[in-house]
């Protein structure tokens, strides 16, 4: 665990101290799962589901947040049969799907979400040609819900097509009312204000939460720092904690704390869970 701001022990500390009226949030691509070729094919870290468990029973409110459909993260994370373990301290697992417009929560079992945007289908529909066009058709195409992305990963150069690219998506994104957000080999069209800043926010008034953590690794995640760190101002312990790679370095600069991906992000959070139920049960 590298600390990498003044008073990150501090702020790791008082987290400890507030679990009982604490909530974890945490991404899943590049968290709790590694980045992998397929989106499709990511599944979350093996010890994911002990460490998720051993959260909901220290901390009100575990959540991940997340830009994937909710459905769809749950569904790779199994996360409906992680939920139904964290029932068992009387906590519920929350996802917050498409930046926060959808909501799973395990004690339901049900995804709730709004309509898609106006103009997505329609930038959907052209997105081949506009690939075509640009002699980067094999780009993968992931049509979400209320988002469309466009991966690069696999192709030769992923980086220099993200980069031509760019400019392209955000001009067609922007005739048709939408956002684009950029990531980790990937773009994303999406209706303006679908952040995770909003559902860190949403998620602090539901739970009165004095105590937050966020995990992140990516540009999307960065909403979310930003929101943490203004309601560290106005009074609630927050920790801003960066999953590192190599290939996005965005959240570094925002962290109190970086780990080393997806397996450090384990070892974090094990230890977090560990630390928090010392403290609310010391030894007699």
């Amino acid at each position: 665990m590298d600390l990498r701001s003044p008073r990150a022990r501090q702020r790791y500390d008082d987290l400890v101290a507030g679990a009982g009226q604490g909530v974890v949030c945490l991404d899943f691509d590049g968290v709790l799962a590694p980045i992998v070729d397929d989106p499709a094919r990511a599944h979350i870290h093996p010890e994911a589901p002990d460490v998720l468990v051993a959260l909901t029973a220290q901390f009100r409110a575990v959540a991940v947040v997340t830009g994937r459909p909710a459905r769809q993260a749950v569904s790779l994370g199994h996360l409906d049969e992680v939920g139904a373990r964290a029932k068992d301290h009387g906590r519920d697992l929350l996802v917050l799907g498409q930046y926060g417009h959808e909501r799973w929560s395990a004690s339901t079992d049900r995804v709730v979400a709004p309509r898609p945007p106006r103009g997505l289908a329609s930038l959907a529909a052209e997105l081949p040609e506009l690939l075509r066009r640009e002699g980067l058709e094999d780009a993968h195409l992931e049509q979400k819900s209320l988002a469309v992305a466009v991966h690069t990963r696999r192709l030769p150069d992923p980086q220099g097509a993200l980069e031509r690219l760019a400019p392209v998506l955000q001009r067609a994104a922007a005739a048709h009312g939408l956002t684009l957000e950029p990531g980790r080999m990937v773009l994303e069209a999406r209706a303006p204000g679908m952040n995770k800043g909003n559902a860190v926010r949403t998620l602090q008034k539901e739970h009165h939460a004095d105590a937050m953590v966020f995990v992140g690794d990516d540009l999307g995640d960065v909403e979310a720092f930003e929101a943490i760190a203004a309601l560290r101002r106005g009074g609630m312990v927050g920790l801003l904690v960066c999953s590192g790679s190599e290939e996005q370095r965005a959240l570094v600069d925002l962290a109190d704390v970086v780990v080393d991906g997806p397996d450090g992000v384990m070892q974090f959070l094990r230890q977090l869970a560990t630390d928090a139920g010392d403290h609310a049960d010391p030894p007699s």
